[in-house]
């Protein structure tokens, strides 16, 4: 904060941290939020109106992405799902500052992978290749 103004954080200097896995280098993270759905109730006489309640909330999967590594952690985490061995794992998404100083920090809970996607590959270029979970989760707190 420099002279008393409060500046947005750049969106690029991140990582993930997730129970007992160390991958790193990831290039996306999106899926940040949640609805909380209203239930409308319709009141009853002469009155028309409807009241409208507070509802379920349901939060968004987490989609991660990240280059093509030596390191499959994160694929294994997927298919000992597809193999029936859920593992529930909790994590944080940190934004770090230019300085690499931690100034946002969200945490979820209780999230195991839900969709995993290689990546494209090509001979026509010099991109990397980017392999892409999408995480189910439990819930999402800004710490």
């Amino acid at each position: 904060m420099a002279n008393g103004r409060n500046d947005p954080l750049p969106n690029f200097n991140f990582l993930i941290e997730i129970d007992g896995i160390t991958q790193g280098g990831f290039t996306d993270c999106s899926g940040l939020g949640a609805t909380t759905e209203p239930v409308e109730i319709n009141e009853g006489g002469f009155n028309s109106a409807s009241r409208k309640f507070v509802g379920r909330t349901k939060q968004n999967n987490l989609t991660l992405k990240w280059g093509l590594t030596l390191s499959h952690e994160l694929y294994d985490w997927y298919r000992d799902t597809v193999n029936g061995k859920i593992q529930r794992k909790d994590g944080s998404i940190v934004v770090l500052d230019l300085e690499g100083k931690e100034r946002a920090r969200w945490n979820f809970f209780r999230a195991w992978p839900t969709k995993w996607t290689g990546p494209d590959l090509t001979a026509k270029g010099n991109d990397v290749g980017v392999e892409t979970l999408e995480l189910a989760h439990e819930g999402l707190v800004r710490g």
